[in-house]
């Protein structure tokens, strides 16, 4: 049964399994939830998650981020996961189904605080709830059936929560049942116009598999097989599915797989991960545009020719509300708002989904001119590359075209560990102070020397 395979995976995954590359890599990403948790420290959904989670008190609890409140490891899950994924500018890992693995590490900050784990503890279990959700977007695609992609969620942060837990094999099993038996989420959050629980969907997840995880430690029992079973998630959610070889797992001819941290990308944009190719061609074709023809080059566009695949499409180029955003949710989720803006004014940033620009006529005009089309020649190139072209024609006569098929933070383009900390500087500015980002900073790069994670703490303190 697969519930078994995945607690013998648990049980038997060590800190020293990890290669160099994983442990480098689990830290960049702790930076870069951290960068993009302080940035959204204001953001509406994130302060309603806050003040639930400030209703309860709990002084041996995990931390909500920013303030020295301590609360249920669950509940901190959920506000510190919504700040982490508000802005859409965590990291991605694309497959059959796309996902935002660093969703996973609030949840299990929040449960290796509560356990005084090591900062090794720590990226043993983000390494494995990184295998776990990449593996199951690998195995098969929730989106055609209607459910959404943090659906898989609960079972990533449920085995991460019980490694840190120290959950034996039989424990670690029921909460993988119970992690599987109530919390599908359904597609609807990602469809039409888009709303604030864009960044609570994967952090209610997160929530509910630690959850899993504190009750299975308690004693407590799921339905099982919940893989396999007559009415179970293959039957009724995902279809036929197999993992392939987890990372540091033995396999078919006792080949040892590779783990996927190593094949997820961090964000250069704060917008949908397909975006990022367009941005980039929009930056150039912006600065193209204005050689040619003048700083006031983008005024005269008559078309725009936004060139992508079937997926691309299907999550920020079909539905007419892309063309009419009204929240910030469903702007950063849309092809035309996205090139709009970088064509008119540079590079995106998170000023680029305040109120004043989300109503600029000007974006608005532009985005009447904006067409999405399918390129056949495109057609299975994603997951492995995601290209995007546009194609500009002005009121001089004249075409422009630009196509970028890998972004910078992609694997096959990696982001330098100077741009991440960029990244994070930028997003810090103005919560943290600059020594204290230094300190952040520091302190995560020497996380392998860390006894007790919970002494991160107060330097996430605003």
């Amino acid at each position: 049964m697969l519930a078994d395979r995945l607690a013998r995976y648990c049980q038997a995954l060590r800190y020293g399994d990890l290669p160099d590359a994983v442990v480098h890599e689990a830290k960049r990403r702790l930076l870069d939830g951290f960068g993009c948790a302080l940035g959204a420290w204001n953001a509406p959904p994130c302060r309603i998650a806050r003040r639930i989670a400030q209703t309860v008190k709990v002084p041996q609890g995990a931390t909500l981020w920013g303030t020295g409140h301590k609360t249920l490891p669950d509940l901190a899950a959920f506000a510190n996961g919504g700040l982490v994924r508000y802005l859409d500018f965590n990291d991605t890992y694309l497959s059959k189904e796309p996902a935002h693995p660093s969703d996973n590490i609030p949840a299990i900050l929040s449960v290796g605080e509560a356990v005084h784990a090591s900062g090794k503890r720590v990226m043993e279990a983000i390494a494995l709830a990184y295998e776990i959700q990449c593996r199951f977007c690998d195995a098969a695609a929730l989106r055609p059936r209607g459910w959404d992609h943090v659906t898989y969620g609960p079972f990533s942060s449920a085995l991460a929560a019980a490694k840190l837990m120290k959950l034996s094999k039989e424990q670690t099993v029921q909460a993988i049942n119970l992690a599987g038996i109530a919390n599908m989420a359904l597609r609807q959050t990602r469809v039409g116009d888009l709303s604030m629980w864009k960044a609570c969907a994967f952090s209610n997840a997160a929530r509910n598999g630690v959850f899993a995880a504190m009750l299975a430690q308690l004693g407590m029992t799921g339905p099982s097989p919940i893989f396999e079973g007559e009415k179970g998630f293959m039957k009724l959610i995902s279809g036929p599915l197999d993992l392939a070889t987890l990372g540091g797992e033995a396999g078919q001819a006792s080949a040892i797989g590779q783990f996927k941290i190593l094949d997820t990308s961090i964000k250069h944009y704060p917008v949908e991960y397909h975006a990022q190719t367009a941005v980039e061609a929009a930056v150039a074709l912006r600065n193209e545009l204005m050689e040619a023809e003048g700083v006031r080059a983008v005024d005269h566009v008559m078309d725009v020719e936004i060139g992508s695949y079937d997926v691309a499409i299907e999550i920020i180029g079909r539905d007419p509300e892309k063309w009419q955003p009204a929240t910030r949710e469903t702007a950063d989720h849309s092809f035309p708002y996205c090139v709009a803006v970088a064509l008119l004014h540079g590079p995106v940033t998170l000023q680029s989904f305040g109120w004043k620009r989300l109503h600029d006529p000007a974006v608005r005009n532009l985005m009447k001119k904006i067409r999405v089309v399918q390129q056949p020649e495109f057609e299975g190139r994603y997951p492995k590359t995601m290209p995007t072209r546009i194609t500009v024609k002005t009121e001089a006569g004249q075409t422009y075209m630009k196509q970028v098929d890998v972004p910078v933070g992609h694997p096959g383009n990696p982001m330098s560990d100077q741009d991440l900390e960029t990244k994070v500087r930028r997003l810090a500015a103005g919560r943290l102070s600059r020594p204290r980002i230094d300190r952040l900073i520091e302190f995560v790069w020497n996380l392998d020397r860390v006894s007790d994670v919970g002494t991160l703490m107060p330097l996430l303190r605003i």
